[in-house]
């Protein structure tokens, strides 16, 4: 009855019911079984290249990114970066650009949020060098420093690359800076999405969004920098030492943890833990 009503005959009925699924269709659903144990582990934040490269890696599995998003699209899992993959552009990329810190200096608990900036210092008449400094907001501390002769995203790198490595930080923190192109800068941002720093930058001509900081580098210069003349970067790097771990850090008390020194108040925070 029902094939007259389709007008279909029996034997293309009969066919289509008792057709075997062809060995595609087999490893397509292998596939899809895979590729939802990834989404899950992965929390929904990956798109087709890292499914590709995963893959490969833990499942031994190669197959196109085509293939990839075409079984995901098949699959309605909730949207994520499953977007067609497209040739690059030529452009830079755009990054964003909130201020998280909303000028609130005084977290709760070290390691919640973290400033920094440059400065240059002066080498002779026609020579500079430069500073990278990040401080610590709850102690106040000047947690790491480096200075070179270039002001580039290297050195902003490795100054936040030395301080991971001694602080290994387990919970996100809020990294404040400038809109310098340094800290917005490809691999510089990469660091920051691979140890969880949440990026929060100044409005551009606004010093104040990093008030802590910019008072930090000006009565460097106004205690140390401007009182001497240096001749090599050698020098320069002893005088940093020599202001920021021995006096500012150590010796210098701050009104903003009730007269005591930085070191003195990150002492007596884990005392108490």
């Amino acid at each position: 009855m029902l094939c007259r009503v389709l007008h279909v005959n029996r034997s293309t009925y009969y066919n289509f019911i008792n057709k075997s699924p062809s060995k595609r269709e087999i490893e397509n659903q292998r596939l899809r079984k895979t590729l939802l144990d990834i989404y899950m582990k992965a929390k929904k934040r990956i798109g087709t290249r890292a499914f590709k490269i995963i893959l490969l890696r833990d499942y031994g599995i190669n197959i196109s990114e085509g293939r990839i998003l075409r079984l995901l699209k098949s699959m309605t899992l909730p949207k994520m970066s499953t977007i067609k993959p497209r040739f690059k552009s030529k452009h830079s990329p755009v990054f964003s650009s909130d201020n998280l810190l909303k000028q609130d200096f005084n977290p709760k608990a070290p390691n919640q949020v973290w400033t920094t900036d440059f400065t240059y210092i002066s080498i002779g008449s026609k020579r500079h060098v430069y500073l990278c400094a990040i401080l610590d907001l709850y102690y106040r501390k000047c947690i790491v420093w480096k200075v070179s002769e270039r002001i580039d995203t290297r050195l902003a790198c490795d100054t936040l690359e030395i301080v991971l490595n001694k602080r290994k930080p387990k919970e996100p923190i809020i990294f404040h800076s400038d809109q310098g192109g340094q800290f917005k800068s490809v691999s510089f941002r990469k660091i920051l999405d691979e140890h969880q720093l949440l990026a929060s930058y100044s409005k551009p001509r606004y010093p104040y969004n990093n008030a802590v900081t910019e008072g930090f580098l000006k009565y460097l210069k106004q205690r140390e920098i401007n009182r001497r003349r240096f001749s090599s970067i050698q020098e320069v790097q002893l005088s940093c030492f020599e202001y920021i771990n021995q006096f500012y850090n150590n010796y210098n008390p701050h009104s903003a943890n009730n007269g005591l020194t930085p070191n003195q108040k990150e002492e007596n925070f884990f005392k108490k833990i």
